[in-house]
């Protein structure tokens, strides 16, 4: 596990098994599987087959993710595509995925889960374990510039048409 920066994850698998431990953020994702650390120290490899979804935890001990949020409200107001995402065995989870494909891995997509207030911060869905992925919107699109206010006319302009 290369790097010292970890973060706690929980890996949940599709056998419905969880697993605690810790993921190196830059490097966790490897040709055979994600490599994962679990709480015990020992080293874990789980194959894209067998993972459904790796949740990135503030804490360890609070909730778990079958607990949490798995669709928004209402429209989202973080910037991103808002997406739904059912997986293989027809869960169903919405998530923000940011909007730069260059962020987008080989593997799988990275998704800001609906409730921000929750012990999910981010989390992996690796692309075998999707059934179908939907777009439901693009919030805060780059191609809109902010609106600015419109100032009133300088006292010194001149009406045109005046009367």
């Amino acid at each position: 596990m290369a790097g010292s920066t970890t973060k706690k994850v929980l890996v949940r698998r599709f056998n419905g098994q969880a697993v605690a431990g810790f993921a190196a953020p830059h490097s966790y994702l490897r040709h055979e599987g994600a490599e994962i650390m679990t709480r015990d120290g020992q080293l874990l490899t789980v194959p894209y087959d067998e993972l459904k979804a790796i949740y990135f935890l503030r804490e360890f001990e609070t909730g778990t993710p079958a607990e949490e949020k798995k669709l928004f409200q209402s429209r989202p107001k973080l910037e991103g595509l808002w997406v739904r995402v059912r997986f293989r065995d027809d869960d169903v989870l919405e998530g923000i995925l940011p909007n730069d494909l260059l962020q987008v891995a080989e593997q799988g997509v990275t998704i800001t889960p609906p409730d921000p207030y929750s012990n999910n911060q981010r989390v992996f869905v690796p692309r075998r374990a999707v059934q179908e992925m939907t777009v439901l919107g693009v919030i805060g699109s780059p191609m809109r510039k902010p609106r600015e206010k419109r100032r009133a006319p300088a006292k010194e302009q001149i009406e045109l048409f005046e009367g």
